[in-house]
C-alpha cells in the first residue's frame, strides 16, 4: 500500500458524502491546475474508458458535476470513452408498462417484451440524455449502442439457462467507429446493448462492455464508477478500503470470499482488462465530488487502483 494513497483516505471522514466546496483565492485556484500538470501531462492522448453507473448517474446533483468531470478530462488532452447502464431507469419502465421484473442470480429476466423496453430506454433515452448533458458542458459527444458499426458482437450468455432470455455476452469488438470519434475531438457514449449475427438484441453487463472495450482500445485507465469507497478488507467498513494491489492479490480477495456480491463481476472485469493490457483499474466511490480528477491528478487517489504485477512492483519501487 501507498502512503500517499492513504494519507488522502485520512481525510475524507465520510467516503459516502460529497466532498465540501469552500472559496479558494485565485492563488490557490492557479496552485491546484500547477500541480495537476505532470499529471495532464502524462496522460494527454491517452485513452480512459469510464463506466457511468450507480448514484453519479442517478443522483442530479451529482449528473452534473460528473459530466464536467469529464468534459474536462476531453478538454485537457485525455480521450474519455463513457460506457453507461441504467438498470433504475429501466425497472421504472417496466413498472409503467406492467411488464414485471425478475432477476436470476443478479441478471435481469430479459424476455422479448423487456428487451424491447431495454433497448428503448438505454439507446433510445438515457444515452441521448448522457449525450446532451455532455454537449451543455462544453464538449462534443456522440451516443452510440453495441449494435452501431458492429462495435459489439454479441452471443446468448453462456452461464444462464434459456429461462434467462436475452442476456448476452461478449463475443468479439471491433473499436474503428470510436477510434474514428476519438481521432475527431468526439467523446463517444455507448450503451451496452448489442445484437448477435442474426440481428437478435441483447442485453450485455455494462461493467463487462467497459472492460472489454478498454482492453480492445488498449486503454491506459478503466474506471468504474460505484456506490462503495472501493474494495472493502471488511465488508461495510469504509476504513478498511484496499488503495491498490495487483492481479494476484486480486484473485486472491475472490478465491477467498473477502469480496463477494455484486463486486465480484467488477473486480472480475477489471482482472480481464489488466491481463489484455490495460494499464490500470480503478474502483471509485461516483457519490464523492470529483472522484475523477482526484484519481487521476494525484498521487494520493480516492479509491482502489489495480495493476499488474509488475507495474505494482514497479510503483512500490518509486514510493520506497
Amino acid at each position: 500500500m501507498f502512503n500517499s494513497r492513504q494519507n488522502r483516505l485520512l481525510k475524507i471522514d465520510l467516503p459516502g458524502e460529497r466532498l465540501m466546496s469552500h472559496p479558494l483565492s485565485a492563488a490557490d485556484r492557479v496552485q491546484v491546475l500547477a500541480e495537476a500538470l505532470p499529471y495532464i501531462q502524462k496522460f494527454s492522448g491517452q485513452i480512459v474508458v469510464v463506466k457511468y453507473g450507480g448514484a453519479a448517474m442517478a443522483r442530479e446533483d451529482l449528473r452534473t458535476e460528473v459530466i464536467r468531470d469529464m468534459v474536462f478530462l476531453a478538454t485537457v488532452g485525455l480521450k474519455p470513452v463513457i460506457v453507461h447502464g441504467g438498470g433504475p431507469e429501466i425497472n421504472s419502465w417496466l413498472s409503467r408498462l406492467n411488464i414485471p421484473t425478475q432477476f436470476v442470480n443478479g441478471l435481469r429476466v430479459t424476455d422479448a417484451a423487456t428487451m424491447e423496453v431495454v433497448e428503448m430506454v438505454l439507446v433510445g433515452k438515457v444515452n441521448k440524455e448522457i449525450v446532451e448533458m455532455i454537449n451543455q458542458a462544453g464538449g462534443r459527444a456522440v451516443g452510440l449502442c453495441g449494435r452501431d458499426g458492429r462495435t459489439i458482437q454479441a452471443r446468448r450468455y453462456a452461464e444462464t439457462e434459456d429461462a434467462i432470455g436475452f442476456v448476452g455476452d461478449i463475443a468479439s469488438i471491433d473499436v474503428q467507429l470510436i477510434n474514428t470519434l476519438l481521432k475527431a475531438g468526439y467523446i463517444p457514449v455507448i450503451s451496452s446493448v448489442s445484437s448477435d449475427s442474426t440481428g437478435q438484441a441483447y442485453n450485455i453487463n455494462a461493467d463487462t462492455a467497459a472492460g472489454e472495450l478498454a482492453a480492445a482500445l488498449e486503454a491506459e485507465k478503466l474506471i468504474l464508477l460505484t456506490d462503495t469507497p472501493g474494495l472493502l478488507q471488511q465488508k461495510d467498513d469504509p476504513n478498511s478500503l484496499i488503495q491498490q494491489l495487483d492481479l494476484h492479490k486480486a484473485r486472491h480477495l475472490i478465491e477467498t470470499g473477502i469480496v463477494g456480491g455484486g463486486m465480484i463481476p467488477k473486480l472480475q472485469c477489471c482482472i480481464r482488462a489488466l491481463a489484455q493490457g490495460v494499464r490500470s483499474a480503478h474502483i471509485l466511490d461516483g457519490r464523492l465530488l470529483h472522484s475523477l480528477l482526484l484519481e487521476i491528478f494525484t498521487d494520493e487517489g480516492v479509491g482502489t487502483m489495480l495493476v499488474s504485477s509488475e507495474r505494482h512492483l514497479l510503483i512500490e519501487k518509486e514510493h520506497d
